[in-house]
């Protein structure tokens, strides 16, 4: 049977119903994602109409996430802390200033009773975030003794539901910050922590690469094996198509996942976070990855495209430019500097964008994987005609003909 329309929960008393269907009673209950065929609906902007229904009140009240004597409240759509003197913060975690010395809306932090620490946004520095600077590869420094993490962010990415690729790379300020519990970057729905949320996320645990996913419907991960610290610059490529997602770090064999159950589509509003988070407190991340702390070195040449036909561009609106940011220096050394191509390939800079052009037979981030004989890339290329198929061998290749050719490369008809 084929209707006009679909019905959620009950269907109008107005529309005849089928006498062989006995009594229909409304479902009660919450409806959070609905999806037909591969096609996911926005249950509320999409609707034609309906009657009697609320939003499903979160009772993240329950678990007590305000500190300091904060109080929680919370409402249809959301929740929040009162927070007492002195506190402030999504969960009263900070302390507040009581006279405000810093300037260009830096975050103040009372150091002593008399002395304040200003806490500069992007674009500033100095002892009272009164002098410019200009960040072309910017400089993260975790989380500090107060508990603050320095961050950029960007304005959410538009397009983003059903196909994404990233492309970024980064230096670590020292082995050690390898081995620590640090997040890159992170979007997700609302950005508060609440279960179920769709989110993104990249990160870095024990010296090695996490990429997160949830479509809602169950989280996906990959994990990367154990980065070379020989490397000073290092090299991240991921992506999702669907359900399907896949990573690649430095010259690392590619790594896939499929994300559980049927959703199809990532839905984030929050700002696009690198480096850290406007108020980094694990719990107001995702169950799942939750990094501890923020990421300590230079990110940069970050990169996205929604579509495979796309170019990649920076995030941001206009493009590389982030809505706000604290505590984010410039990194000091030129990244050709740092990288070391092998096998005789040429570090190149072009602006912020860094590359390793390879001698022939080499190819990869670093100029470290060979290039197959069958490959296009390979001098002298294959000698295979009439749309024989090269097939690499321990020594050489050999020419798989199609149908009505013959000879060594498929030459003869």
């Amino acid at each position: 049977i084929t209707f006009g329309s679909v019905f959620l929960g009950n269907v109008p008393v107005h529309e005849e119903v089928h006498p062989c269907a006995g009594q229909i009673h409304g479902y009660k209950g919450c409806i959070r994602d609905f999806q037909v065929n591969h096609k996911e609906l926005f249950i509320i902007d999409e609707a034609l109409g309906g009657r009697n229904v609320e939003n499903c009140n979160v009772p993240i009240c329950d678990y007590h996430p305000c500190h300091n004597g904060g109080t929680c409240t919370s409402d249809e759509e959301n929740w929040y802390c009162e927070c007492p003197k002195l506190y402030t913060g999504k969960l009263c975690q900070f302390v507040t200033c009581d006279e405000n010395p810093c300037g260009n809306g830096a975050t103040c932090f009372p150091k002593s009773r008399r002395d304040a620490l200003c806490l500069c946004p992007y674009g500033r520095t100095g002892i009272l975030c009164s002098d410019a600077i200009n960040i072309t590869q910017p400089s993260f420094s975790g989380t500090d003794v107060f508990g603050y993490t320095s961050f950029l962010a960007y304005s959410t990415i538009p397009n983003i539901a059903l196909y994404y690729e990233f492309r970024l790379k980064f230096q670590l300020a020292n082995h050690q910050s390898a081995l620590q519990d640090n997040l890159i970057f992170f979007t997700g729905q609302k950005g508060q922590g609440l279960n179920g949320d769709d989110f993104l996320e990249l990160g870095l645990r024990y010296g090695r690469v996490v990429y997160s996913y949830n479509l809602g419907s169950g989280t996906a991960t990959i994990i990367s094996k154990p980065l070379d610290l020989t490397l000073n610059i290092h090299v991240i490529h991921l992506g999702r198509n669907l359900k399907k997602g896949w990573l690649k770090v430095d010259d690392q064999k590619n790594k896939t996942v499929t994300s559980p159950g049927r959703l199809v589509g990532l839905n984030v509003f929050s700002d696009f976070y690198v480096g850290g988070y406007r108020e980094y407190a694990p719990e107001l991340l995702p169950k799942g990855p939750r990094f501890k702390n923020g990421f300590q070195g230079c990110i940069f040449d970050v990169q996205v495209r929604t579509s495979i036909n796309q170019r990649f561009t920076s995030p941001g609106s206009p493009e590389g430019h982030p809505n706000s940011g604290r505590s984010v220096g410039q990194c000091k050394d030129s990244p050709c500097s740092l990288i070391k191509c092998r096998n005789g390939g040429k570090c190149i800079e072009s602006g912020s964008t860094v590359y390793c052009d390879c001698l022939t037979g080499w190819k990869g981030a670093f100029c470290t994987e060979t290039v197959s004989v069958c490959e296009p890339e390979h001098d002298p290329p294959h000698q295979c005609k009439q749309g024989g198929t090269c097939v690499p061998l321990p020594k050489g290749y050999m020419c798989h003909c199609p149908l009505g050719t013959t000879g060594t490369y498929c030459e003869q008809g």
